[in-house]
């Protein structure tokens, strides 16, 4: 018998009017109405950010949010998204901060994996050093059983599998791996025949979404505000799909979708819409 298909709402896919670094990344949908909407999707995984979940740690404490998890049919967490843990001296000091807050909601909301991110509009890496960071972060991690998973994207330092595999395989570390999200693949040119050599143990993540051929605006710009539902745009999605499948991985997929003309509808279309597009995309393939 076939395994079943399990789908995580990416956080921003049911945030509302939110985006990355926006004045604030707090969702205006309650947890519970975030939790029900993707719930009565179809959805059994809810992704997180730093910001929405300190929020909610504020109104209901970590305990509180497992328990609407629970009384929700959530059973799959995501969290995300750390960055600095490669930097020195204050940086590094924060980064441990919210590193040690994120694992704190992880480990009680029993979440997969930890999402953390390369630097920020940079180039040069030194990957015997970020490798040794990776390492930190995933010794931690690894107290409580979660994985960690570095997103490959085409604006940051880790932008190819090639320099993204050498960070993971020189940290020595089983549970750490990678995101792989469709977007950043398609738009940072790196071939689904790519993707398929990946070993499924590097493979801690995997995000499905939709875009336009052309870019809009910046990469920046099109990453946070113009993608769209699968099967709705220009990537190929089933491709990706079956290029993760050859890897031998077998995990839930989560759906990311950040849309400027999305994100402003219903939430109840929002969590739908993206759940029957992507699954009807996950059983094509």
């Amino acid at each position: 018998m076939a395994k079943s298909i399990e789908l995580l709402a990416g956080y921003w896919t049911i945030a509302g009017d939110r985006y990355p670094m926006g004045p604030s990344e707090v969702s205006p949908f309650s947890l519970r109405e975030r939790a029900e909407a993707a719930a009565g999707a179809g959805y059994t995984g809810l992704g997180l950010v730093y910001q929405d979940i300190q929020a909610n740690v504020e109104k209901m404490g970590l305990k509180g949010m497992r328990r609407l998890f629970d009384d929700t049919g959530i059973k799959h967490v995501e969290v995300e998204f750390l960055g600095d843990w490669f930097e020195l001296g204050d940086a590094k000091s924060e980064s441990d901060r919210v590193r040690k807050d994120l694992l704190e909601a992880a480990v009680e909301l029993g979440a997969r994996d930890l999402k953390i991110a390369p630097k920020m509009w940079a180039e040069e890496i030194d990957i015997a050093h970020y490798a040794k960071a990776l390492a930190e972060v995933a010794d931690e991690a690894a107290k409580n059983g979660i994985d960690v998973a570095i997103e490959v994207l085409p604006f940051t330092n880790i932008r190819d599998l090639t320099t993204a595999r050498a960070v993971v395989g020189q940290s020595g570390r089983g549970n750490a791996g990678l995101c792989v999200d469709i977007w950043h693949m398609e738009r940072g040119n790196i071939a689904m025949s790519e993707v398929a050599k990946l070993p499924a143990s590097y493979i801690k993540s995997v995000e499905l979404n939709d875009a336009r051929a052309e870019i809009v605006g910046t990469l920046w710009d099109d990453t946070i505000g113009e993608r769209l539902y699968p099967g709705e745009g220009s990537f190929d999605v089933t491709g990706f799909i079956r290029a993760i499948r050859q890897t031998g991985w077998e995990g839930f997929w989560s759906v990311e979708v950040l849309s400027r003309t999305y994100r402003t509808g219903s939430l109840k279309e929002q969590a739908k819409r993206s759940f029957d597009t992507t699954m009807e995309l996950l059983t094509k393939a």
